[in-house]
């Protein structure tokens, strides 16, 4: 379980860097995919639920720490989105949670959650209502990282079944 801990947590700083250079590029109007996002919720699927809330959390610590973000704001979010990512980790079910579409969705529903909670903390501003706020800084955004999940999720090697 410690060695799932150190890969996973290994493997955040070349998505970090890949988050913070390249994916800005490749924007549409602005949105743009979190791939943080689709790290977390593929572990906490392969893993348990207490697996992706910690791991959220350190994810969302580090987030926090090496862009320079409000402290504690992705902290928060990711946190809840690994937690709610957690309830689809069935040992029994991985499989069919692991499919494209089936984990496609379950990124949707985590990008939301974090979404909603990181622009809740981070987005300012007194000229917008708030489901303009929402649609733009949420929806769009998790709409977009679970699109991207989609093709992902094709180089995932599947399991042989007996």
């Amino acid at each position: 379980m410690r060695a799932q801990y150190l890969i996973s947590i290994i493997l955040f700083f070349p998505i970090l860097l890949l988050q913070t250079t390249v994916i800005p590029l490749i924007a549409l109007g602005g949105v743009v995919p979190d791939l943080i996002i689709i790290l977390l919720v593929f572990y906490t699927i392969n893993n348990n639920q207490i697996f992706g809330t910690v791991l959220g959390f350190v994810y969302g610590f580090l987030f926090d720490m090496i862009t320079g973000s409000l402290l504690g704001s992705a902290m928060i979010s990711k946190t809840l989105a690994g937690f709610i990512a957690g309830y689809f980790s069935s040992e029994n079910k991985r499989n069919i949670y692991l499919k494209p579409i089936n984990f496609s969705l379950i990124v949707l529903f985590a990008a939301l959650v974090d979404a909603v909670i990181y622009s809740f903390f981070s987005a300012l501003d007194f000229y917008t209502t708030i489901f303009k706020l929402l649609f733009d800084h949420a929806f769009l955004p998790a709409l977009f990282t679970a699109v991207i999940s989609i093709f992902l999720i094709f180089f995932y090697p599947k399991r042989k079944s007996f």
